[in-house]
């Protein structure tokens, strides 16, 4: 495991890694057609493969759809990872097309069912991270996540995961950077926030863009599409560099499409050098804080 200095940046000699090729999948799912949905995953995955993709990002639950009307309906449409027939799709492709793979899922554990995204390489399955924060009628559906936020080692950087509503809380990118992640995948079901202008950007491209630069991450968001169940999804999936500016995207609010783009990883750690004096990390005055230790704010 690579080490890491408070910027973020590798050790003096350490490899420098070339530029490596994401791509955010957004795709329309469909609730109750399971085999049609990881159809449909598998194809655009081979389609970023193709353009040289290293590291593919799925939808949030993507292989079952989300809008649930009963937990028992979930619960029927869940499966066991690794070992359940999506995983074992996925698993399959990445060591075909020998790239890694992040593509949300739900996911049965015993009576337990988790929103989650599972991390696979082209030499097998890495691990699953389940989402923390739950959204409006999922907490009748799943379990909030218990595997905290682990970190995926790979030759293209440090990966981590968040999902969706994890996107609101500052603490889970800051955690995340603070593990010296490089590349912070992104499984999403956007849906319309209260109060939002159309004449501006989705709240939650806002939110992964001031992330991306307060942390100096790269942040990979694929997004969903259609109607599902009287719900509409947003799209305009989003691939933000670690200085906070779209990479590629946002893309259209409507339609299935491939967003693609290239990551350095030496520059990236750079971006938390926001100049001469500062760097995002060092500067944080941890000694009047406590926020993100989860210890009580000092008093002033």
């Amino acid at each position: 495991m690579s080490s890491y200095d408070s910027a973020g940046l590798p050790p003096p000699g350490e490899r420098v890694f070339p530029d490596t090729v994401v791509a955010a999948v957004q795709m329309d799912c469909r609730i109750g057609q399971k085999a049609a949905n990881v159809a449909q995953s598998l194809a655009l995955m081979e389609q970023a493969a193709r353009q040289g993709a290293a590291i593919v990002v799925l939808p949030e639950l993507c292989n079952t759809g989300y809008v649930f009307d009963s937990r028992a309906e979930a619960f029927d449409q869940a499966e066991s990872v690794p070992d359940g027939p999506t995983a074992q799709a996925w698993i399959a492709a990445a060591a075909r097309l020998g790239i890694y793979i992040v593509a949300g899922i739900t996911e049965r554990a015993g009576e337990r069912l988790y929103n989650a995204a599972v991390v696979i390489g082209p030499r097998g399955y890495m691990g699953t991270y389940r989402k923390l924060h739950l959204w409006g009628e999922e907490n009748l559906f799943f379990e909030p996540g218990d595997l905290g936020l682990p970190v995926f080692d790979t030759e293209h950087g440090r990966l981590g995961v968040a999902i969706c509503y994890d996107g609101w809380f500052p603490e889970v990118y800051r955690l995340l950077a603070g593990q010296g992640v490089d590349i912070v995948c992104m499984p999403t079901n956007w849906v319309p926030m209260p109060g939002q202008d159309p004449r501006h950007p989705t709240m939650a491209n806002t939110l992964a863009m001031a992330a991306a630069h307060s942390n100096g991450l790269n942040i990979v968001c694929a997004d969903r599409v259609g109607v599902e169940r009287g719900q509409p999804f947003l799209g305009q999936s989003l691939v933000v560099g670690a200085q906070g500016w779209p990479l590629a995207g946002p893309a259209s609010p409507d339609r299935e499409e491939v967003l693609y783009a290239a990551i350095n990883l030496k520059r990236s750690r750079a971006a938390r050098h926001l100049n001469p004096y500062n760097v995002v990390l060092r500067d944080r005055r941890d000694d009047l804080y406590r926020i993100v230790s989860g210890r009580e704010s000092a008093r002033t």
